[in-house]
């Protein structure tokens, strides 16, 4: 069985090891290593966190007294008890310091090229007015707010608005069908929701309001939606409101900040999984805020004045994760929407060489698209560029390096970076003042008691194994949605204890990390252990090969035999055939004859989320003539016709 390639490829330079936010944090902490702070996160977190919200300014309006009560035990931590914030107040202060007030807060870049932007002081301003409208049109303290909106300034004041009232936000998906909107608002009884009636893409009007007007039909609870609407657009309904009226009617009225305890409540954000209902995450104004601002400093190394731009869509985790990045550390948040190759490949380098962008975070996905059209991707001036981000998936070491060296220059790192949904930020990620290994984290992240364990939860390296945590920690969910033992059952049930994160991993001897895929996507071919990230990163070493899932399939022989499903490059001449015969023998040779192919389907493409997850699944559902699950998150639905036409042809 392969294992990760370990060689370093990224060296920290003086920049790094002299001005690095984590370097800052060391001074403060007066260790004298970075091994030192990680053991002082895990064995001194009062001291630990204390001195990180220091760093990070972190405003309270009281301050805590402690950092966790656990008396409900390691599963319900209560973070920070005696304090009392509300987290918009720490973006505010920017806004108030005369030497960042003027500084841009959000710049919004919409994809016919039209840009807004607003300031620290016109933000404050901005969210203040919106949040006094909310609370004249009925909103208050614990209510929940569904919010269906493309990513730019609007939907940036609608959040930060939510929270401002200590109001929940709900996020929606802007590509979720009638049944996944109704499970999710249905099951938070939010009263009202912030949407757009659509957006644009490649030129063309995508429709919002209709799926969420029909589920509006099946959603008693629901009140009022107000509507950011295009020029022309008028009102449909007699409960509908105006999203601009909205930011007028409390112009100049505004409150302060509702103060409430960090066990507070501000997000609920459903998760998909196979089978069942979405899950309720709950986030909390002093946990989900406080672990982003800390891996913003630590991981992404973002100071006040910051250009920080990672495309990410609202109605996921991470576009709350990306804000949040940037905005609680006085940075510039540049927002994009539109297709990040429209008019052309050269879209994303275009954007950073017009807003000077510093850190710069992509998918996956996105990086292999641009790969594959190098000339074009890299044709804007990427010079401001200081570091690289990638998420939301595994990356192969051939699309880690060419982020590195290509779209970058060398010297500006690729913060790999891996959590969660139920995890706030990350549990593995790299720091810039260590080397980092190509498509691998250099680190767990510090104040997180990650382990790879073996089944009975013993520690181990050098083997796959599950991805657990051993204490609770900041950024960790408050539970799901009315529904505590749902959340026990998937996280602290499997072993004893452990928070177990249902993903596959691997310890090196050198302390470097790598995902291995997710647990419950575990091949088991012949008694062999086998993530499916192993198959897939071997398949894209063939250079006819674009994109790769591989999936396991119950077997009579063998328990399970692997099954691999293949997207060609554009322009291969390679007929499908010889392609699924080249595949077959390149892991026979790579894996070994145990975990040859049972067979290869070459496809037009995967089935992924709007993130660009590859569904695996979802494809293993399909394949088998099993329910798929919730569907709500699948971008391309038409994918599923390939993989049903594989399985008949099986």
């Amino acid at each position: 069985m392969s294992k990760p390639e370990s060689s370093n490829v990224w060296q920290p330079g003086q920049r790094e090891l002299q001005n690095a936010g984590v370097v800052k944090l060391m001074r403060a902490l007066d260790v004298p290593s970075y091994e030192d702070l990680l053991g002082l996160s895990i064995t001194e977190p009062e001291r630990y966190w204390t001195t990180v919200m220091r760093e990070c300014a972190i405003a309270w309006d009281e301050p805590p007294k402690g950092y966790a009560d656990l008396s409900r035990g390691p599963q319900f931590p209560s973070w920070f008890p005696g304090g009392k914030l509300n987290w918009v107040n720490t973006i505010y202060a920017w806004a108030r310091n005369p030497a960042t007030s003027q500084l841009k807060a959000v710049v919004a870049e919409k994809e016919d090229g039209s840009v807004s932007e607003l300031t620290y002081s016109e933000l404050e301003q901005r969210v203040r007015d919106f949040a006094a409208g909310l609370a004249r049109r009925g909103i208050k303290q614990g209510d929940r707010i569904g919010l269906l909106m493309e990513n730019g300034v609007e939907a940036t004041i609608s959040i930060l608005a939510i929270v401002h009232l200590g109001a929940l936000v709900v996020p929606l998906f802007s590509g979720f069908g009638v049944d996944a909107i109704v499970a999710r608002l249905s099951a938070a009884d939010a009263r009202m929701v912030i949407a757009s009636t659509g957006f644009s893409r490649r030129t063309k009007r995508v429709d919002v309001q209709a799926a969420l007007r029909d589920a509006w039909r099946q959603l008693p609870l629901l009140e009022h939606v107000i509507w950011k609407r295009a020029e022309g657009e008028a009102a449909q309904d007699e409960r509908d409101l105006d999203w601009q009226e909205t930011a007028t009617i409390g112009q100049g009225q505004g409150a302060s900040p509702v103060s409430v305890t960090p066990d507070t409540p501000f997000m609920v954000i459903y998760t998909s999984g196979t089978t069942g209902k979405p899950k309720g995450v709950v986030h909390t104004h002093g946990s989900f805020p406080i672990k982003i601002a800390h891996d913003s400093l630590i991981h992404f190394d973002v100071h006040p004045g910051d250009v920080y731009c990672w495309p990410a869509d609202m109605g996921w985790i991470a576009g709350t994760l990306v804000l949040g990045c940037a905005l609680l550390r006085g940075a510039t948040l540049v927002c994009y929407d539109g297709a990040p190759d429209y008019p052309d490949w050269s879209r994303m380098s275009r954007l950073v060489e017009r807003h000077q962008v510093t850190h710069f975070g992509s998918a996956p996905t996105l990086i292999r698209g641009m790969a594959s059209h190098e000339d074009l991707a890299l044709s804007g001036n990427r010079s401001t560029v200081r570091l690289l981000i990638t998420a939301g998936e595994g990356i192969a070491p051939e699309h880690f390096n060419w982020f590195l060296q290509r779209f970058g220059d060398g010297t500006a790192p690729v913060i790999n970076y891996t959590g969660g949904t139920e995890a706030s930020g990350a549990l593995l990620a790299s720091v810039p003042i260590r080397p980092i290994p190509p498509s691998g984290f250099n680190t767990i992240s510090p104040g997180v008691a990650a382990d790879v364990v073996d089944p009975s939860g013993r520690s181990v390296t050098g083997e796959v194994g599950e991805l657990a945590i051993r204490a609770p920690f900041v950024g960790m969910t408050h539970s799901f949605w009315r529904d505590d033992e749902r959340y026990l059952e998937t996280y602290w049930q499997t072993i004893p204890e452990l928070w177990v994160h249902g993903d596959l991993a691997l310890r090196t001897p050198e302390g470097n990390y790598f995902m291995m895929g997710r647990s419950d996507d575990t091949l088991k071919v012949a008694g062999k252990r086998l993530g499916p990230a192993e198959v897939e990163e071997v398949v894209l070493e063939l250079a006819d090969v674009a994109e790769a899932a591989a999936i396991g399939v119950s077997d009579a022989e063998k328990s399970q035999k692997l099954v691999v499903f293949v997207v060609p490059k554009p322009g291969t001449g390679v007929p499908r055939a010889d392609l699924e015969a080249i595949v077959s023998g390149h892991v026979d040779k790579r894996l070994g004859r145990p975990f040859r192919p049972g067979r290869v389907h070459v496809v037009a493409q995967l089935p992924k989320t709007r993130s660009s997850k590859i569904m695996r699944r979802v494809i293993r559902s399909v394949y088998c003539s099993q329910p798929p699950g919730d569907l709500s998150s699948l971008d391309n639905p038409s994918a599923l016709d390939e993989v049903r036409a594989a399985a008949t042809a099986a």
